[in-house]
C-alpha cells in the first residue's frame, strides 16, 4: 500500500513494509482504536499490556501516514513556550504540561529497551534561540517559566555550531530523537505479540458509542467493542464539537547531507513565526543528514507549492553553508489547539466510551504517547494527574482571541462559494496540476492528469461545505476550514470528511 497523504517523499519513506491482513469479517473487542499512528498504536500497544483485547483500524500500514511525515523531536521543551502555557493553564498547568511530555520520553525509551526496537532512540540536549528581531527579554522570560515548570534548562552564551552566532539560548537537558517508522514497527510487533489485532483496508464511515460501541467501515464489516479511541489526527467522529477549537496546518521539511562534525547532535528551535526546528539523522561523527522543518501555513491557504521548501533550504544555507544538495522534501499535517495542548480523552457530546486523541500542536511524537498513557488508564480506571489538562471538553477562557480568530478565519473560507473560478476554464489547466473553476452556480475541482486527460470532482468539501483549493506541492484538494484533504481524483485521504467529493461531469 502507498502513503494516501501526497506526493512527497518523506526521509522515513525508505523499503517496503508488511501489510496488516485486510478487515473482512464482523470483530467483537474490548477496544477498537481507528487510526495506526503514534497515538493510535501507543494506545493499543499500552492496552495490550495492560491485559486488553485490542483491535486496531486503519486505511494502510501502521505509522505510514502523518507519523512517517514527522521529523521525530522528542521534546519537553514545548512549541508554544512555557510563558504561554502559564498564561494559559497556570503555573501547575504548565508544570503538569513539562511533567507529561518528559514522562512521554522517558516512557519512548523504556519501550524501546523493552521491546529491544533498532529504532536510533538517544538522549540529547535541545536548544532554543532567538529568531532575528525578537524580544531580547524572551528567553529570560522562558527560562524562569519553564525552570518553574520544573524542566532542566539553562542560558548559554551561544549555540554548539560554527558559523551561525545568534547570541545567547536556552539549553534544555534530556530532550531526544528516533527513526519513527522503526518505532513503530516495534510497537506494532507487541501489539501483535500480546494479542492484539492490526487491520488495514478499513475505512471507518461512523462510530457510535454505547453497550456495546459499534464502528462501521464502508466495506461492511463492522467492529463492537467495550470502548473506542479514535486517533485519525483529526476526529472523524464530530461535525463541530473539537473543530471549532483547533485549526490544521501544512508544515514543511527538508533533508540534507552535512560534513560530520559540523553539527553537535542536539534540537534546535528558533522563536520566529511561522518558526524553525533542526536535528540530524545521525551522532555528528559520521555521514549525517541535517533535517530542518518550519514554515507552518493554514491548510488550503498556501497558493505556492514550492516557496515553504524553498524558504526553509533558503534558512538553512545561511546557518549551514557546508549543506548539501537537499534530498528529501516532504510536507504534513499538523493540528493547533487554541490553547497549546491537545485534546485527549473522553470525546465531548458523546457516549462516556468514546475517547479521542489530537491536537498534536506539531509535537506529534509526544502528545501521542501522552495519549496513549492518559487513555489507557481512563480505560481501565486508573487515576491520571494529566486528565483535567488534556480534557477535551476543556474551555480555556484565555485563549478566547485565538478560538475567535482561528473560527473567523475558517469561516472567511465560505466566502469562495461566490468568487469567480481560479481559472477561466479547465482547458488552461497544465498536465499534472488542478484548479477550481466556476460553473453557474457550482464550482468544480478539475485535475488534469500527466497524459492530459481531466478529471472533475465537485469542489464542496463533504464535511461542512468548504470549497477545497489545489495544493500543488502534494497535488491534493485540500480544505481551508478545517482540513479535510482528498486526492487529485477527489478520493477522502484526511478527515474530518469521512467520503470523498462527489463526481462532477465534464463539460
Amino acid at each position: 500500500m502507498e502513503d494516501r497523504d501526497g506526493q512527497s517523499v518523506s526521509l522515513w519513506m525508505e523499503g517496503p513494509a508488511p501489510a496488516p491482513p485486510v478487515l473482512a469479517a464482523d470483530l467483537d473487542t474490548d477496544v477498537c482504536v481507528i487510526g495506526a499512528g503514534i497515538a493510535g498504536l501507543t494506545t493499543a500497544y499500552q492496552l495490550g499490556r495492560a491485559g486488553r483485547a485490542v483491535t486496531v483500524l486503519d486505511e494502510g500500514l501502521p505509522g505510514r501516514r502523518q507519523t512517517w511525515r514527522t521529523t521525530a523531536h522528542l521534546a519537553s521543551a514545548v512549541d508554544d513556550r512555557f510563558v504561554e502555557l502559564e498564561r494559559l493553564h497556570g503555573a501547575e498547568g504548565a508544570r503538569l504540561a513539562a511533567d507529561s511530555h518528559a514522562s512521554a520520553i522517558d516512557h519512548i525509551g523504556r519501550i524501546v529497551v523493552q521491546e529491544r526496537i533498532p529504532c536510533g532512540f538517544r538522549r540529547l540536549p535541545g536548544y532554543l534561540f532567538l529568531a532575528p528581531g525578537g524580544p531580547p527579554d524572551l528567553l529570560d522570560q522562558e527560562l524562569v517559566a519553564a525552570r518553574r515548570a520544573g524542566l532542566e534548562v539553562d542560558k548559554v552564551p551561544r549555540l554548539p555550531m560554527a558559523g551561525f552566532d545568534p547570541g545567547a539560548c536556552l539549553r534544555f537537558a534530556r530532550q531526544g530523537q528516533l527513526d519513527p517508522v522503526a518505532y513503530m514497527a516495534g510497537l506494532a510487533a507487541g501489539i501483535l505479540r500480546d494479542g492484539g489485532h492490526l487491520w488495514s483496508g478499513a475505512h471507518v464511515i461512523a462510530v457510535e458509542g454505547g453497550d456495546p460501541a459499534r464502528v462501521r467501515t464502508a466495506t461492511g464489516p463492522t467492529v463492537t467493542a467495550r470502548a473506542v479511541v479514535v486517533a485519525t489526527n483529526t476526529p472523524i467522529n464530530d461535525r463541530y464539537a473539537i473543530h471549532t477549537k483547533q485549526a490544521p496546518y501544512r508544515t514543511y521539511a527538508i533533508s540534507a547531507r552535512i560534513p560530520p562534525g559540523a553539527l553537535e547532535a542536539a534540537l534546535y528551535w528558533d522563536t520566529g513565526d511561522p518558526y524553525h526546528y533542526v536535528r540530524l539523522r545521525g551522532d555528528g561523527t559520521g555521514e549525517d543528514v541535517l533535517i530542518v522543518g518550519g514554515e507552518d501555513h493554514k491548510t488550503g491557504q498556501q497558493g505556492d507549492g514550492t516557496g515553504p521548501y524553498d524558504r526553509l533550504e533558503a534558512w538553512a544555507r545561511v546557518r549551514f553553508p557546508t549543506l548539501g544538495p537537499v534530498d528529501h522534501r516532504w510536507s504534513g499535517q499538523v493540528l493547533e489547539p487554541v490553547d497549546g495542548l491537545a485534546y485527549i480523552g473522553r470525546n465531548p457530546l458523546d457516549a462516556p466510551n468514546v475517547y479521542i486523541a489530537t491536537g498534536d500542536s506539531g509535537m506529534g511524537m509526544t502528545h501521542g504517547t501522552i495519549a496513549g498513557l492518559l487513555i489507557t488508564d481512563l480505560i481501565v480506571g486508573l487515576p491520571n494527574p494529566w486528565a483535567p489538562l488534556y480534557d477535551p471538553a476543556r474551555k480555556t477562557l484565555r485563549a478566547a482571541s485565538v478560538f475567535t480568530r482561528e473560527n473567523a478565519n475558517a469561516a472567511l473560507q465560505f466566502a469562495a462559494w461566490v468568487t469567480p473560478g481560479e481559472v477561466p476554464g479547465e482547458e488552461v489547466i497544465p498536465p499534472g496540476e488542478g484548479a477550481v473553476v466556476r460553473r453557474g452556480l457550482s464550482k468544480v475541482a478539475v485535475y488534469r492528469d500527466p497524459e492530459g486527460s481531466a478529471h472533475a470532482c465537485s469542489a464542496v468539501c463533504p464535511h461542512l461545505g468548504g470549497i477545497v483549493a489545489w495544493n500543488p506541492g502534494e497535488h491534493t484538494w485540500d480544505c481551508p476550514c478545517h482540513g479535510s484533504r482528498f486526492s487529485a481524483l477527489g478520493e477522502v485521504l484526511n478527515g474530518p470528511a469521512l467520503s470523498g467529493l462527489a463526481p462532477a461531469p465534464l463539460r
